[in-house]
């Protein structure tokens, strides 16, 4: 008989945040709390109502200000929302979309009548007619470009672009080939570059559009046994926000968004031979991440025409500060992490779709979905 299901095995930061952003943190519930005390029979001016009601303030201040912030970065109107997104009339063009996010993303977009275009060197599975599959090694700047003409003449210009493609080495510095390093190089960074020039004139142009780069955490805190993958995500990084201020100073396109994804450790198969601690402290600070959430929240993105930068799960956030720490601290925060030791008996599984698990023996490789 198999044991019950642990209450706690559910549990980890990211659920408590959760919570506490709609409860102890949430404007709509801390408004109620003075008028309670008050009910109970409490005196306006008693203490008890007194510092209720500034912590409600404090709290709509808080919100307020990150409402501001929103409407300032994608230059809207302070009351009022644009209006959603109509689906039926826009093109998605994803990188690396044969399988894992990619994958999941271009079958969820097809199901709100989206037309999508997967550019990956393997095909893309799906009974969904209106998912078109350009074979395309997008590391490359001449198949990327003549790729990006066939879609132009075949269905129009592309309204989205999600470079989603990256490839994984796991090897220490080492370890990896000079063929390792340009493969990394070309694929998580340099694809980049080549798919923006290929797609973005006409978003400029039109002054619409949506540019959504899936980034990485390790680009903002690196790890051993990962060099060239965190250099390129660290790259990934800089070029988001350098192309912000270039749409929004030089080519006076605000209206095309852009969004950083930057996940932890997502449950795809690619990463199924990490190997993590397996005790409730660390599953608590450091859950992994399930692929249909980052699906959503990009989604979510295009769909409200917000740029964002989204940090899956919750510790991502602090990860962006972690260079600012004092070495003593930004050592411990490594150690507990123990990611210097996580891909010590990594496999490379690379051209393989998540329905057939992880290739028996280590693979060269090729392009492939980052998240696969």
């Amino acid at each position: 008989m198999e044991a019950p299901t642990q209450v706690f095995d559910a549990l980890d930061l990211d659920l408590v945040v959760k919570v506490l952003a709609n409860t102890l943190f949430s404007p709509f519930f801390t408004f109620w709390v003075p008028l309670f005390y008050k009910a109970q029979g409490a005196a306006w001016s008693s203490p008890i109502v007194t510092y209720s009601a500034a912590y409600f303030l404090l709290v709509s201040s808080y919100w307020i200000l990150l409402h501001l912030s929103s409407v300032w970065r994608n230059d809207r109107s302070l009351l009022w929302k644009p209006e959603r997104i109509d689906w039926g009339e826009q093109i998605i063009v994803i990188t690396g979309g044969s399988s894992g996010i990619g994958e999941l993303l271009a079958n969820t977009f097809a199901v709100r009548n989206v037309t999508v275009c997967v550019l990956d060197v393997n095909e893309i599975e799906s009974e969904n007619y209106n998912i078109n599959h350009y074979k395309c090694d997008v590391s490359k700047w001449e198949e990327v470009e003549k790729v990006a003409k066939k879609i132009q003449e075949d269905i129009g210009h592309p309204t989205v672009l999600i470079n989603n493609a990256g490839v994984v080495q796991g090897k220490l510095l080492l370890d990896l080939t000079p063929e390792d390093v340009q493969q990394t190089l070309n694929t998580n960074l340099a694809a980049h570059f080549w798919t923006l020039k290929a797609f973005l004139p006409n978003m400029i142009k039109e002054n619409a559009g949506h540019i959504i780069t899936i980034g990485s955490v390790m680009g903002l805190v690196a790890s051993a046994q990962m060099t060239d993958y965190c250099a390129t995500k660290a790259g990934l990084a800089s070029l988001h926000e350098s192309l912000r201020y270039e749409l929004d100073k030089r080519y006076h396109a605000r209206k095309v968004r852009t969004t950083l994804v930057v996940p932890g450790h997502v449950n795809t198969p690619l990463f199924s031979r990490v190997s993590f601690p397996g005790s409730f402290l660390w599953r608590f600070l450091f859950p992994s991440v399930a692929p249909h959430s980052i699906a959503k929240a990009a989604i979510a993105a295009v769909d409200e025409q917000e740029s964002r930068t989204i940090n899956m799960p919750f510790y991502v956030n602090f990860a962006w500060w972690a260079g600012a720490l004092p070495t003593w601290a930004r050592d411990f925060v490594q150690w507990l992490s123990t990611a210097d030791y996580a891909m010590r008996d990594f496999v490379k599984v690379s051209g393989r779709r998540p329905d057939e698990g992880p290739a028996p023996e280590p693979s060269n490789g090729h392009e492939h979905d980052e998240n696969d």
